[in-house]
């Protein structure tokens, strides 16, 4: 088990399986529709957990249509997150947590459980 302590920049509970990705781009990685990466890993009902994001405004917009069509992620974690994905779970209400070390990221897998409770991560794997 790990625990530790981030920024929550949109504060909230939550708990699921992580889906690590190393860079994400919300519009071009993810189907709004299916809550689907490209390459074929669903994100709906996950803990996103990424280094980094990347790619355009209209990322915000693709995080509340996730949310819409009830396939988007419970929460998000990242080493360092970006206004365009604070203002994307702004508008969805989805947990957002960053400043955390990348080691953490490297050591997190997919399908490890994650417990998110305001600034506190939990990961037990």
């Amino acid at each position: 088990m790990i625990e530790i302590n981030g920024r929550a920049l949109i504060k909230g509970k939550a708990e699921g399986e992580a889906v690590v990705i190393n860079e994400i781009s919300f519009y071009g990685d993810v189907d709004p529709e299916t809550g689907k990466l490209k390459d074929g890993r669903s994100i709906k009902g996950k803990i996103v957990v990424s280094l980094k994001p990347r790619g355009s405004t209209v990322g915000s917009y693709i995080i509340y249509a996730l949310k819409e069509n009830n396939v988007s992620p419970k929460a998000i974690i990242m080493v360092k997150s970006e206004p365009i994905i604070v203002a994307g779970c702004v508008l969805a209400n989805i947990p957002l947590i960053d400043n955390i070390p990348k080691d953490l990221v490297k050591n997190i897998n997919d399908g490890d459980k994650i417990i998110i409770n305001g600034d506190k991560i939990i990961v037990i794997k």
